[in-house]
């Protein structure tokens, strides 16, 4: 009861505060509905949670403001009171044809329609939650659609995007060299990119990254940057993957360094002895510092991408 009525709140009022440009507080309505299961526990009252009817119906009906509740709860008052059997003899097909007229404009098919243009993964993700709650029910398909998301979730963080980095003419900073062809880079210095956390799902595919792109260089690699701004988190099994790639690029004449490393994850690098093991000084604030000191300490020259290619081979 408790999981039905969060998943309609929380998806009832995000698609109205959609549709009419207002912000919405999750917080702030699981006060209301505690505030108010609370107090119908005091008067044998049944749970309360928002209604997928009655909003759309009171919308059609001019509705504005939460006033409408305080206006209808009196009405239904003031029937039972005066005329009790008014209603009696109303068919409820006529009930169910006013609430699915006014309900039938939450079916977002023009939602559905751009889901499926720009991500078909998360169109079909949506109609097999569909089908869940349909076929078996409010919680299985409840449960089926929070699976499916942290499936999808892992799924994204296991085989992230990577990338070599160079700095491209025209274009400030630096960036991938597969859509910067002729981006240059400094001859034997390594920029890699990890856009996700580490963490025990991809910390082995980040160590076969960095070092496929170390033994895809054209030249001796002796400074392998990790640009790792994107990185929002280390766990215990990726810091051990780190210490194993440290040691494998040592003893092939290459350092590991960091850059634009956050500090909650520069602190758990500390924590686990990382800091210690690479030197604090090859932890960079920057990808810019980084290139200026391997610069500096190595006299490189900048050379584009296609003349590598081309001595390489």
């Amino acid at each position: 009861m408790a999981l039905v009525s969060f998943a309609d709140t929380s998806v009832l009022s995000r698609a109205y505060a959609a549709r009419l440009g207002d912000p919405v507080d999750p917080n702030q309505e699981m006060i209301g509905l505690g505030a108010a299961n609370l107090a119908a526990g005091f008067f044998q009252g049944f749970p309360i949670s928002s209604s997928s009817s009655r909003t759309p119906v009171a919308e059609a009906a001019g509705a504005r403001t939460q006033l409408t509740g305080v206006v209808g709860a009196v009405a239904v008052a003031l029937l039972l009171l005066v005329a009790p059997r008014l209603l009696e003899n109303l068919p409820n097909a006529a009930l169910a044809a006013v609430v699915i007229a006014s309900a039938i404009g939450l079916f977002e098919v023009s939602g559905l329609k751009r889901l499926y243009r720009i991500q078909r993964w998360e169109f079909w993700l949506s109609i097999v939650c569909f089908a869940g709650v349909a076929v078996f029910g409010a919680i299985p398909g409840i449960g089926l659609a929070v699976v499916l998301a942290l499936i999808e979730f892992l799924w994204d963080g296991w085989r992230p995007h990577s990338a070599v980095l160079g700095r491209a003419e025209g274009v400030r900073g630096y960036h991938d060299i597969t859509r910067y062809p002729h981006a240059r880079q400094l001859s034997g210095l390594l920029l890699f990119r990890w856009d996700a956390p580490l963490f025990f799902a991809n910390a082995e595919l980040f160590k076969e990254r960095v070092l496929a792109a170390a033994a895809a260089a054209p030249t001796k690699i002796a400074w392998l940057v990790v640009a790792a701004e994107p990185v929002t988190s280390v766990d215990v099994t990726a810091a051990d993957s780190l210490v194993e790639l440290h040691d494998t690029l040592r003893d092939r004449g290459t350092k590991l360094c960091f850059a634009e490393l956050k500090d909650p994850v520069k602190d758990k690098l500390k924590r686990f002895g990382l800091f210690e093991r690479i030197g604090e000084p090859f932890f960079f604030a920057t990808i810019g510092a980084a290139v200026d000191e391997y610069q500096a300490t190595h006299k490189a020259e900048w050379v584009s991408g296609a003349d590598e290619v081309g001595e390489g081979q």
